[in-house]
């Protein structure tokens, strides 16, 4: 279950966050590229109640198993690359809630055993929120709540070798996560992940290692923390035929920017994507 409330300090003002999501096929280095972002904003380790910049991913939204589900993915035989795979309803309230400023509480996933643990995150009000996942952009309920969307692109035989060493690091068996890759991984990537490339509005080729895109981004969240960018405009079309503006954020003199100095980290789960 997911709960909100106020932030920990009831005087402190909720910031409205700037949400970002992130997607791409597995391991095309999407967490690390959201990691490397707050690193260059200096936001890797603050008390989790005072950072400005967060990451959040989709994983932790995978819905809970059927006993016969569970055993099939022991085996490697369930679809974890599926939409259908993840509590879309849940996913979407609380990425509302974020917006909307709240405290939340996120799900906590287990991927050795495939099932929701009973203890879950808190996650605190932020400035700027990065959603990382293989099917952000997929529900467009969701793919419209982003104020921005980077799509990382990172080649198919690369990705695949990471993923291979990864699993195996793991210790599962090569044969199950070549199997699943074949079966689940590949054709779930080319049929729901790619065609969603084409709504994002950045792309990141090459991932982590392409730092002139990466800079980019970071020092245009810069410009959106310092409020030098008062008005985000998606482009979307109302029903006369001009563009509207959304503000964002909505500065005050007590509105919370990122100062030097001041980090935060929200810890990254073991994930398999």
């Amino acid at each position: 279950a997911m709960a909100s409330a106020g932030g920990p300090d009831p005087d402190r003002p909720r910031p409205r966050p700037f949400l970002i999501g992130v997607s791409g096929g597995t391991a095309s280095g999407k967490s690390t590229v959201c990691e490397k972002i707050m690193e260059l904003l200096g936001q890797k380790e603050v008390d989790q109640r005072q950072r400005k910049v967060l990451i959040l991913s989709q994983d932790s939204f995978y819905k809970v198993l059927t006993a016969e589900q569970q055993a099939k993915a022991l085996k490697g035989q369930y679809n974890f690359d599926h939409p259908d795979a993840f509590d879309n309803d849940l996913m979407h309230t609380t990425l509302k809630n974020i917006v909307e400023g709240k405290t939340v509480e996120v799900p906590t996933y287990d991927f050795v055993t495939h099932s929701r643990q009973a203890e879950t995150t808190v996650v605190y009000p932020a400035d700027v929120v990065l959603f990382e996942g293989i099917l952000v952009f997929y529900n467009q309920d969701i793919r419209d709540m982003f104020h921005l969307r980077l799509f990382v692109d990172t080649d198919s035989d690369v990705r695949l070798s990471r993923r291979v060493l990864r699993d195996m690091k793991r210790g599962r068996d090569l044969e199950q996560i070549l199997t699943q890759y074949t079966t689940f991984v590949k054709p779930a990537f080319e049929e729901f992940c790619l065609p969603t490339k084409k709504y994002a509005d950045v792309i990141i080729p090459r991932g982590v290692d392409n730092m002139v895109a990466i800079n980019l981004i970071v020092q245009h969240i810069q410009d959106i923390l310092n409020g030098d960018i008062c008005k985000w405009q998606r482009g979307a079309m109302n029903g006369h035929g001009r563009t509207y503006k959304r503000p964002f954020p909505e500065q005050t003199e007590n509105s919370s920017v990122l100062t030097a100095g001041k980090r935060s980290h929200l810890e990254s789960s073991s994930r398999p994507h």
